[in-house]
């Protein structure tokens, strides 16, 4: 090689050396994801690993982040649970609701979700508690848990989680999450509120809290989804009628036995009878998936895509099978311990507290208010697991309760010129929101409209009651 050729050699290798310190500066490079497999070319950066939250017990937690697809320099980050309790944050929000990405018809790729929340924010998804997906612990007995200790770890996540990502430490932070995340939620903000009050130095920048078809108050949500059964035409007159005349839902538990009378025990179980095992109660309009006969397409790598209302409706058990490829846990850093079961969608080690759903979240919703911080609840109007009709009762509560007024009254809201759902706002701090067409998972059967709502509340934006174009048009 002669002299120039020397030198265009050591240019070559500074190159690559300054050019790949550029790509991930301040960013864990062995957390990058280079790409997954059967992946569509994306040109923003996607990150997968672990966090450990005790190194004594060797518990750790396993998050998938994927930055915001536009400018990510200058978009807030967004925290999403999802909830179970024990289910999957990645397997839920990530890969079947508002992440860049849907597992493909035969279990082994992926296609692009065009309404990935990642047009608006920075996405984290956590499998928390330890138990679920990914994440675990080496001591047996952090597997029996719950809300406490689920929002305890989750705060010492952030703060190791931002040494891994220190130019995130002072962005707007948003959580949001679904179902039993009306629970890790609210907690989890409560707990950081303590710290920021303890804290001389770095405080969580908390901006908003949102939380869809959220378990809120146990008896409430429980009364309306007989209400929500009854309404729809699933239960008769005689039994939907009785139930909500005769049942005092007071009493209502998740613990059993419960102490609702025998007579309530007996008509609830014909409710439940009528309405029937062929019926997706999370959306009632949904078809439903026969597991048999996808899981054998699946093995045999046909096509297992099920349309319903334009739903993929054996998305989850495309998404298990995808998991469960050594090459896309290879790829996303994933199971380094090498569990000894498989990757699912809710945990089977886990042993949660069966008493922790039956506490009321209104207290800590009216502290973060209290505190400035805006929330969201939001409802797919097709969900009979945690209907809106008991989540828009306990929020009109607990704005009274703040003697907050009413600033935008009930109404429609609107997407693309049509109605997206119906909403309310009490002062300025508190609103309900319904999403028209959507369920318990709210982004799975309605990725456009949820995107709108999602966007709208990290940019401050009160949804429009009317049908000029909008910010996502």
């Amino acid at each position: 090689m002669g002299m120039g050729g020397w030198w265009v050699g050591l240019f070559l290798v500074w190159w690559l050396a300054v050019s790949s310190n550029v790509e991930v500066k301040g960013y864990p490079i062995e957390d990058l994801v280079r790409g997954l497999p059967g992946q569509p070319k994306v040109e923003f950066k996607q990150f997968a690993g672990y966090v450990d939250v005790d190194v004594k017990h060797g518990r750790s937690l396993f998050y998938y982040f994927v930055e915001a697809e536009v400018d990510p320099q200058k978009k807030p980050l967004s925290l999403w649970l999802n909830g179970g309790p024990g289910c999957s944050s990645i397997g839920g929000g990530a890969f079947t609701e508002l992440g860049p990405f849907y597992p493909s018809g035969d279990g082994r790729g992926l296609r692009r979700n065009k309404m990935s929340w990642n047009r608006a924010s920075n996405l984290l998804f956590v499998e928390s508690p330890a138990g679920v997906g990914w994440s675990y612990s080496n001591t047996t007995a952090d597997y029996t848990c719950g809300d406490d200790s689920t929002a305890k770890d989750m705060v010492t996540f952030f703060l190791n989680w931002y040494k891994k990502f220190p130019e995130y430490k002072s962005r707007e932070l948003f959580l949001t999450g679904e179902s039993y995340a009306g629970h890790y939620i609210p907690q989890l903000t409560s707990v950081l509120l303590d710290y920021n009050a303890r804290s001389t130095g770095f405080k969580f920048n908390i901006k908003g809290v949102a939380i869809g078809n959220p378990l809120l108050k146990l008896d409430r949500d429980t009364q309306a989804t007989y209400e929500f059964f009854w309404s729809h035409g699933m239960i008769s007159d005689e039994v939907g009628l009785a139930i909500m005349n005769k049942c005092d839902f007071d009493d209502y538990v998740f613990a059993s036995p419960h102490n609702m009378s025998e007579w309530c025990d007996s008509a609830i179980s014909e409710a439940n009878n009528i309405v029937g095992d062929y019926i997706n109660n999370y959306d009632v309009l949904l078809d439903v998936c026969y597991p048999s006969i996808v899981e054998q397409e699946l093995r045999l790598r046909k096509v297992a895509t099920k349309k319903s209302l334009g739903v993929d409706v054996c998305m989850s058990f495309e998404r298990r099978f995808y998991f469960n490829l050594p090459e896309v846990q290879k790829a996303l850093h994933a199971n380094r311990t090498k569990l000894p079961y498989g990757w699912s969608m809710c945990s089977s080690v886990l042993n949660y507290s069966d008493t922790d759903g039956n506490i009321n979240m209104l207290p800590l919703l009216k502290r973060i208010v209290q505190n400035g911080i805006p929330v969201w609840v939001f409802s797919g109007d097709q969900d009979s697991v945690v209907p809106l009709l008991g989540s828009r009762t306990l929020i009109r509560e607990l704005a009274q309760d703040l003697k907050f007024p009413v600033t935008v009254p009930y109404g429609a809201w609107f997407h693309k010129g049509q109605v997206g759902g119906w909403a309310t706002e009490y002062g300025n701090l508190l609103t309900f929101a319904t999403v028209r067409g959507a369920a318990h998972m709210v982004p799975y059967a309605q990725p456009s409209r949820a995107l709108h709502l999602f966007s709208s509340f990290v940019r401050g934006r009160r949804l429009p009651n009317n049908t000029h174009p909008s910010i996502d048009d």
